[in-house]
Formats: C-alpha cells, structure tokens, sequence
C-alpha cells in the first residue's frame, strides 16, 4: 500500500502525519511510503531522516495525493487541498465535521472515504487518538492565558500566582476532561486559585482527588457557570461532545459580566467552540476583544509546539495505521470496532451520527458500510 504524507498547510502548523519511525515500520511491512519534502522541518525531522527510514522523498505535491492509497495528515484539508480529494483514496486526520460543513460537502462530492482521528475509540470508551492533543491544547491553553493576562497584550494586568500580599488569579475551566484537567494542573502550577466545571460528578471527585483538594469543583449548571465566568480572570473552555458541535455553555451575556481585560481561551473552538462569541483565531493573529473581554481561540493550539505534538501524536496513530496498511481500511474496521467509529465519510454520505446530525443530513449506517464489498 501506498502511504503519502503531505506538508501541512494550516497556518503555523508544524506537525507532520508520521515520524520516520512510523515510517520505518511502515516499510518494514512492505508499504510504500511517500513524504512531501519538508514535511517534516518543523518538527525537527528532516528529509534525509525520512530516506534513512526507507521513504521517498517527492516535491511534487500533486503526484504524492494522486498515487497515495492513504493520505495521513494532522489538521483537516484545507481549501487549497480539496481538489485532490479524489474516491479510492482513504484519508486519515483530524476533521472536526461538525464545525467544517464546507469540508463534509467536499469530502461527500470526492467520493474519498475519511476516518477521523478524534472519534477513534478505545476499548474503554476513550478517545485515544484526541487525548494526547487534548494534553497539549490543555497545558498551552494556560500558557496562553497567563500571557493574555499580561497588560502589553490587551489583558486586566493579573500574575497567575501573585506575590505575597496579593490574590492569585481565578481560573475557571468549563469541562473536567482531559483537556481541562491539564489545563487546571497547569493553572495550578503557576499559583492560580482553579475551579473546575463539569456536568459529571464522578469525574469531578476524581478531579478533587487528584489534586488533592487544592482544585475547587463545581457541578455544571447554567446558574453555576454563569456566577464562576463573572469571577473568572481566565476562562478556559474545554467541553466536549465526541464528533458534534460543542455545545455553548458560556452565554454571551456571561461574557459580557466579565471585567474588562479577562481573557477566554477556547480550546473547543475546533468543534464551533463552547463560549458564545468564540471565532477560530490562528497563530499568527491569535485574539481579538469582545466585550472589553480578550479571546484567543486557536484551532491548531498544538501546532505551536510540533516537536512535543508530533511525537505524542505518533505515538497514537501509528497502530492504527499499521493496520489500515496492512488490511485496508475496511479490514482494520472490521478488526477494531473503535477505529471503524472513526469513519466520518464514505461513498459521498457522512457515517458519523454526531457529525450527520449537526449538519442536518441522515447517516449512512456504520454496519452498511463494513458489509459492503466494493
């Protein structure tokens, strides 16, 4: 099988599909590996690392997605990329449909089956291929914040931690998941008095237990959510429904009640984003001001650290892939009830329930589509 890894195209985004690892072990199975020259760059791989695994190097970007059996990439195609979308081809990405109906309608007209990484799961209900970028987005989504803060950057001119003498910043994070919990360790970390958000009890105890106390929780509810974001200094969004819009928790009314020069940062954002207001940003011009309020609303937060991001999300993928390689996509569903939920799009319909909702279109049948012989 053919295996083709493309250079990114999202702004300032430096990760790459596949490590020269993966794509050793791709070639040691007997795959035909093709990586776009440069690909690699940004996450400290360069194209003679690729060679040494076995790849070939190819400049020309067309010919790689035109002989390509599978596309991997990091971020959904963008604009420029739709053309090469083509039916035979499986793509293998993050997509976020829901929040991208000009990709769906792109992905539906090229007849190109696509299996999206942030609704793969595992055996235990988890999303293993999301989780490690949800890490990343959680920790530089306090990072980001905390610069936010700052004066010189449009923020009220609060130290995440204070000094003696002087209240800690209120970080509130809207949704206890990983993204959230590493995001409150972060803020934690930094001296930042944390309150946590979530509709699940359970998981807030663990949260508490975690943190041993030092984390305050609250049970989501719109009178809760709404008094936390008044208080907030920084609000971090982090809710989550797998594979549809998030949902928007956070008003712009609550917006509004903030103090002028508090800052959200939205890590939903990809999913349409769970604070009303929110408007995906890129890294080259990450915030903008609505309500005196700084928002910074990143859809490729990851992007920024491709060296940490890339190897983590390797890390991941990479079984996966092996198996789509080594069986086809619709072997490795068969094998893998988690990664056959990954489907999003084939043969012109949207697969994901979640996605097809948001969108108003009726799904194709998971089971219809792993029974089909074509």
């Amino acid at each position: 099988m053919i295996v083709a890894i493309p250079t990114e195209l999202k702004n300032n985004e430096g990760r790459v599909g596949v490590t020269p690892a993966g794509a050793q072990e791709l070639v040691t199975r007997g795959h035909h590996v093709v990586v776009q020259s440069g690909a690699g760059d940004a996450a400290g791989f360069g194209d003679d690392d690729y060679r040494s695994a076995g790849a070939q190097i190819l400049s020309d970007v067309d010919r790689l997605w035109a002989e390509a059996d599978v596309v991997v990439k990091v971020k959904e195609p963008q604009p420029a990329e739709y053309r090469r979308l083509r039916p035979g081809l499986v793509l293998f990405a993050y997509l976020h449909l829901a929040a991208e109906p000009e990709l769906a309608a792109a992905l539906q007209r090229s007849g190109t089956t696509a299996i999206a990484y942030e609704t793969v799961r595992g055996g235990d209900g988890s999303l293993p291929l999301l989780a490690p970028m949800s890490a990343v987005a959680g920790r530089l989504a306090t990072i980001t914040g905390a610069s936010l803060l700052l004066s010189p950057s449009g923020g009220r001119g609060v130290l995440m931690g204070g000094v003696a003498g002087t209240a800690a910043a209120e970080v509130v994070v809207i949704g206890g998941g990983i993204a959230g919990e590493q995001a409150a360790a972060g803020a934690l970390g930094l001296g930042a008095s944390v309150t946590v958000v979530d509709r699940d009890l359970a998981r807030l105890r663990q949260l508490a237990a975690r943190f041993d106390g030092r984390v305050a929780t609250r049970a989501s509810s719109s009178r809760a959510i709404a008094e936390q974001v008044r208080r907030a200094d920084l609000l971090i969004g982090s809710a989550l429904i797998p594979g549809a819009r998030a949902p928007k928790l956070v008003t712009d009314a609550m917006v509004a009640s903030m103090r002028p020069g508090a800052v959200v940062v939205d890590i939903a954002v990809d999913q349409g984003g769970c604070v009303e207001g929110s408007r995906p940003t890129t890294h080259d011009d990450p915030s903008y001001l609505r309500h005196g309020v700084v928002f910074s609303c990143v859809s490729n937060m990851p992007g920024a650290v491709p060296v940490t991001a890339t190897q983590a999300l390797s890390d991941a993928t990479l079984p996966p892939l092996l198996s789509i390689a080594d069986h086809g996509w619709r072997g490795a569903a068969a094998r893998d009830g988690g990664l056959a939920q990954g489907i999003a799009v084939h043969d012109g319909r949207l697969v994901d329930p979640a996605a097809a909702g948001a969108l108003g279109e009726e799904p194709l049948r998971l089971a219809d589509v792993l029974s089909r012989t074509d």
